[in-house]
């Protein structure tokens, strides 16, 4: 069985962070692995408190996982602070860490700002080099390349800036208000759209956690970048198709809608 491992924070409510990795990774059929960076107070309705891991912990999660059930792919999720960025930084120069996933969480889907300010710069400079492929939303996008996006061309300028600036193929997720659920992949110096499938469902708790899952969940059983995000888009539309519907705000997902079996039949 191949392995995956998420460095993200957890999601006391379940449907984001941590939570969503592992569930993601395990619907998708490989290992999950994790190493913690925050503990967060939150639900459906917002975030309410942050409990970092301190960078000397964080350091040791990851030499317990790398020294002895080595990933094939590695998601990177909510970190907040440089010296957790840092942290990670340096570990996976160390283990020379295959097939990167940062999904650059700047922003919750509430509106909640997840990432300092101080910490960014730090982000870019010696995350995003390092990333097979980097997964931003609209805001996140704007502020990783400086520009306004209000339709498929700003994506595509954007994405193509990121790109060239940090060296690692951009996945410009659609959504907030610019477009449904269209994503731009852009690599190389060219884009390829992945048209997305209008699901009618205010429940987007953890979308971004949970694509970013997707495609590192098939990096690692050794799918190419493009199949990879297919599938993780697939999948995806299959979690919001399921219309779950828990909690009083942006609810979760249904990560297990294609799971079968005698002990999850009712």
């Amino acid at each position: 069985m191949k392995t995956a491992l998420t460095i993200a924070g957890s999601d006391s409510s379940g449907g984001a962070g941590i939570q969503a990795d592992i569930k993601t990774m395990t619907a998708n059929g490989v290992f999950a692995l994790s190493a913690i960076t925050a503990l967060t107070a939150q639900n459906t309705t917002g975030v309410t408190g942050i409990f970092e891991t301190t960078p000397e912990f964080l350091a040791q999660q990851l030499d317990a996982v790398f020294t002895d059930i080595y990933p094939d792919a590695i998601k990177i999720g909510m970190v907040s602070s440089s010296a957790l960025i840092e942290t990670i930084a340096k570990r996976l120069r160390q283990y020379d860490a295959k097939h990167i996933v940062v999904d650059p969480v700047m922003v919750a889907t509430s509106g909640s700002k997840l990432l300092q300010d101080s910490a960014i710069q730090i982000l870019t400079g010696q995350l995003l080099p390092m990333a097979e492929v980097v997964t931003p939303n609209i805001p996140e996008a704007e502020i990783l390349s400086g520009m306004t996006i209000t339709d498929a061309a700003g994506m595509e300028a954007a994405a193509k800036c990121i790109s060239e600036k940090y060296g690692c193929a951009v996945l410009c997720k659609g959504g907030h208000k610019v477009n449904d659920a269209d994503d731009l992949l852009w690599r190389n110096g060219s884009g390829k759209w992945f048209h997305g499938e209008r699901i009618a469902n205010p429940n987007t708790h953890g979308t971004g956690c949970t694509l970013s899952s997707a495609i590192a969940s098939n990096l690692a059983k050794g799918y190419p970048l493009d199949a990879a995000v297919e599938r993780a888009k697939a999948y995806i539309s299959g979690c919001l198709s399921a219309m779950l519907d828990l909690g009083k705000g942006s609810g979760p997902m249904d990560h297990m809608f294609a799971l079968r079996g005698e002990f999850v039949e009712h």
